[in-house]
Protein backbone atom coordinates (compact mmCIF):
# COMPACT_ATOMS: atom_id res chain seq x y z
CA UNK A 1 0.00 0.00 0.00
CA UNK A 2 1.45 3.22 -1.03
CA UNK A 3 1.58 6.06 1.22
CA UNK A 4 -1.26 9.14 0.60
CA UNK A 5 -1.29 12.11 -1.25
CA UNK A 6 -1.11 14.42 1.94
CA UNK A 7 2.39 13.14 3.07
CA UNK A 8 3.37 12.87 -0.13
CA UNK A 9 2.85 16.58 -0.45
CA UNK A 10 4.30 17.21 3.02
CA UNK A 11 7.45 15.53 1.62
CA UNK A 12 7.57 17.32 -1.16
CA UNK A 13 6.68 20.70 0.24
CA UNK A 14 9.67 20.44 2.62
CA UNK A 15 12.11 19.44 0.45
CA UNK A 16 10.91 22.48 -1.62
CA UNK A 17 10.90 25.17 1.23
CA UNK A 18 14.47 23.86 2.21
CA UNK A 19 16.36 23.05 -0.55
CA UNK A 20 19.80 24.31 1.41
CA UNK A 21 18.88 22.16 4.44
CA UNK A 22 22.19 20.64 5.74
CA UNK A 23 24.14 19.54 9.22
CA UNK A 24 24.60 22.57 10.89
CA UNK A 25 27.40 21.15 12.98
CA UNK A 26 30.91 21.94 11.53
CA UNK A 27 33.44 19.51 10.84
CA UNK A 28 36.66 18.33 8.44
CA UNK A 29 36.24 14.67 9.24
CA UNK A 30 34.19 11.95 10.49
CA UNK A 31 36.01 11.86 13.46
CA UNK A 32 34.84 15.42 14.15
CA UNK A 33 31.61 14.70 13.25
CA UNK A 34 31.15 11.73 15.84
CA UNK A 35 32.59 14.33 18.42
CA UNK A 36 30.42 17.00 17.54
CA UNK A 37 27.81 14.89 17.45
CA UNK A 38 28.02 13.62 20.68
CA UNK A 39 28.20 16.73 22.26
CA UNK A 40 25.35 18.37 20.46
CA UNK A 41 23.06 16.31 23.03
CA UNK A 42 20.95 18.96 25.14
CA UNK A 43 22.99 21.86 23.35
CA UNK A 44 22.26 24.09 20.45
CA UNK A 45 24.81 23.55 17.28
CA UNK A 46 25.32 27.22 17.73
CA UNK A 47 27.28 26.60 21.00
CA UNK A 48 29.09 23.37 19.70
CA UNK A 49 30.60 24.70 17.21
CA UNK A 50 31.64 27.50 19.40
CA UNK A 51 33.23 24.65 21.59
CA UNK A 52 34.55 22.28 18.43
CA UNK A 53 36.13 25.29 17.39
CA UNK A 54 38.71 25.39 19.60
CA UNK A 55 39.04 21.72 20.89
CA UNK A 56 39.29 20.62 17.33
CA UNK A 57 42.84 22.83 17.18
CA UNK A 58 44.28 20.61 20.01
CA UNK A 59 42.43 17.49 19.94
CA UNK A 60 40.67 16.53 16.17
CA UNK A 61 42.48 12.99 16.15
CA UNK A 62 41.42 10.02 18.41
CA UNK A 63 45.02 10.47 19.68
CA UNK A 64 44.98 13.75 21.04
CA UNK A 65 41.39 13.65 22.23
CA UNK A 66 42.35 10.02 23.90
CA UNK A 67 45.26 11.36 25.85
CA UNK A 68 43.35 14.03 27.68
CA UNK A 69 42.25 13.33 31.15
CA UNK A 70 38.76 14.19 31.77
CA UNK A 71 39.78 17.77 33.41
CA UNK A 72 41.67 18.80 30.26
CA UNK A 73 38.56 18.18 28.26
CA UNK A 74 35.96 20.05 30.56
CA UNK A 75 37.62 22.81 30.23
CA UNK A 76 37.19 22.70 26.68
CA UNK A 77 33.71 21.86 26.60
CA UNK A 78 32.46 23.10 30.42
CA UNK A 79 29.84 25.18 28.28
CA UNK A 80 27.76 22.71 27.27
CA UNK A 81 24.82 20.41 28.90
CA UNK A 82 25.89 17.49 30.27
CA UNK A 83 29.57 17.94 29.49
CA UNK A 84 30.94 15.52 32.63
CA UNK A 85 29.26 12.72 30.84
CA UNK A 86 30.46 14.24 27.92
CA UNK A 87 33.68 14.32 28.74
CA UNK A 88 34.32 10.73 29.73
CA UNK A 89 32.74 9.16 27.01
CA UNK A 90 34.22 11.12 24.41
CA UNK A 91 37.73 9.79 26.09
CA UNK A 92 36.41 6.11 26.19
CA UNK A 93 35.10 6.32 22.77
CA UNK A 94 38.62 8.19 21.15
CA UNK A 95 40.43 4.90 22.68
CA UNK A 96 38.41 2.37 21.28
CA UNK A 97 38.61 3.82 18.17
CA UNK A 98 42.16 3.35 18.69
CA UNK A 99 41.75 -0.04 20.13
CA UNK A 100 39.44 -1.54 17.98
CA UNK A 101 39.57 0.50 14.78
CA UNK A 102 43.23 1.81 14.05
CA UNK A 103 41.64 5.08 14.86
CA UNK A 104 39.11 4.81 12.21
CA UNK A 105 35.79 6.05 12.43
CA UNK A 106 33.42 2.45 11.26
CA UNK A 107 30.92 3.05 8.77
CA UNK A 108 28.60 0.86 10.09
CA UNK A 109 25.81 1.74 12.43
CA UNK A 110 26.33 -1.82 14.35
CA UNK A 111 29.97 -0.84 15.08
CA UNK A 112 29.49 2.98 15.85
CA UNK A 113 26.47 1.94 18.49
CA UNK A 114 29.44 -0.06 20.52
CA UNK A 115 31.33 2.92 20.84
CA UNK A 116 30.70 4.84 24.09
CA UNK A 117 28.18 7.75 24.00
CA UNK A 118 26.95 6.83 20.38
CA UNK A 119 23.27 5.21 20.28
CA UNK A 120 21.44 5.27 17.52
CA UNK A 121 20.63 8.81 16.38
CA UNK A 122 24.36 9.72 16.72
CA UNK A 123 25.12 6.99 14.33
CA UNK A 124 22.32 7.96 11.77
CA UNK A 125 24.06 10.94 12.00
CA UNK A 126 27.66 9.80 11.18
CA UNK A 127 26.18 7.56 8.62
CA UNK A 128 24.07 9.95 6.92
CA UNK A 129 26.51 12.80 6.53
CA UNK A 130 30.18 11.29 7.36
CA UNK A 131 29.42 8.52 4.83
CA UNK A 132 26.55 9.39 2.57
CA UNK A 133 24.79 6.24 3.73
CA UNK A 134 21.10 6.92 3.49
CA UNK A 135 19.87 6.98 7.12
CA UNK A 136 17.37 9.24 8.86
CA UNK A 137 18.76 10.15 12.40
CA UNK A 138 15.45 11.06 14.63
CA UNK A 139 16.16 13.69 17.31
CA UNK A 140 13.57 15.89 18.73
CA UNK A 141 13.15 18.40 16.12
CA UNK A 142 12.50 15.15 13.86
CA UNK A 143 10.18 13.47 16.34
CA UNK A 144 8.13 16.75 17.06
CA UNK A 145 7.40 17.48 13.43
CA UNK A 146 6.91 14.51 12.21
CA UNK A 147 4.40 13.87 13.95
CA UNK A 148 2.63 17.21 14.61
CA UNK A 149 2.56 17.36 10.54
CA UNK A 150 0.83 13.78 10.77
CA UNK A 151 3.68 12.16 8.55
CA UNK A 152 4.03 9.35 11.46
CA UNK A 153 2.31 8.81 14.44
CA UNK A 154 4.69 7.63 16.59
CA UNK A 155 5.07 7.34 20.21
CA UNK A 156 9.13 7.61 20.57
CA UNK A 157 12.02 8.64 18.70
CA UNK A 158 12.63 4.50 17.16
CA UNK A 159 8.92 4.28 16.30
CA UNK A 160 9.01 7.38 14.59
CA UNK A 161 12.05 6.30 12.85
CA UNK A 162 10.58 3.15 11.44
CA UNK A 163 7.64 4.97 10.31
CA UNK A 164 9.55 7.94 8.08
CA UNK A 165 11.75 5.29 6.60
CA UNK A 166 8.35 3.66 4.90
CA UNK A 167 6.86 7.03 4.09
CA UNK A 168 9.58 8.87 2.99
CA UNK A 169 11.97 7.70 -0.28
CA UNK A 170 15.64 6.40 0.80
CA UNK A 171 17.06 8.80 -1.87
CA UNK A 172 15.67 11.58 0.43
CA UNK A 173 16.38 9.95 4.06
CA UNK A 174 19.25 12.18 4.72
CA UNK A 175 18.01 15.86 3.05
CA UNK A 176 14.85 14.66 4.80
CA UNK A 177 16.39 14.19 8.59
CA UNK A 178 17.74 18.38 7.89
CA UNK A 179 14.52 19.52 6.32
CA UNK A 180 12.60 18.47 9.43
CA UNK A 181 14.90 19.81 11.71
CA UNK A 182 14.82 23.02 9.70
CA UNK A 183 11.44 23.21 10.02
CA UNK A 184 11.54 22.58 13.47
CA UNK A 185 13.75 25.55 13.85
CA UNK A 186 12.59 28.34 12.01
CA UNK A 187 8.69 27.72 11.86
CA UNK A 188 7.48 24.66 13.73
CA UNK A 189 8.84 25.27 17.41
CA UNK A 190 7.46 23.35 20.44
CA UNK A 191 6.19 26.06 22.52
CA UNK A 192 4.58 28.35 19.30
CA UNK A 193 4.42 27.16 16.04
CA UNK A 194 4.49 29.67 13.37
CA UNK A 195 1.21 28.11 12.31
CA UNK A 196 -0.20 31.52 9.97
CA UNK A 197 3.26 31.59 8.28
CA UNK A 198 3.43 27.79 8.04
CA UNK A 199 3.58 26.62 4.17
CA UNK A 200 2.45 23.07 5.05
CA UNK A 201 -0.24 24.38 7.31
CA UNK A 202 -3.49 23.41 5.10
CA UNK A 203 -1.95 19.95 4.75
CA UNK A 204 -0.70 19.82 8.76
CA UNK A 205 -2.77 17.44 11.01
CA UNK A 206 -1.72 19.74 13.75
CA UNK A 207 -3.46 22.48 12.30
CA UNK A 208 -6.28 20.82 10.78
CA UNK A 209 -7.05 18.58 14.29
CA UNK A 210 -7.21 15.49 12.17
Amino acid sequence: MGISKRKKHIIEGLLKEYPEAKAELDFSNPFELLVATILSAQTTDVQVNKVTEKLFKIAGTPEKLGAMSENELIEYIKSIGLYKNKSKNLISMSKQLLEKHDGIVPATREELEKLPGVGRKTANVVLSNAFDIPALAVDTHVFRVANRLGLVAGKDVLATEIELLKVVPKEHWSKMHHCLIFHGRRVCSARSPKCDSCTLSTLCSYRLKL
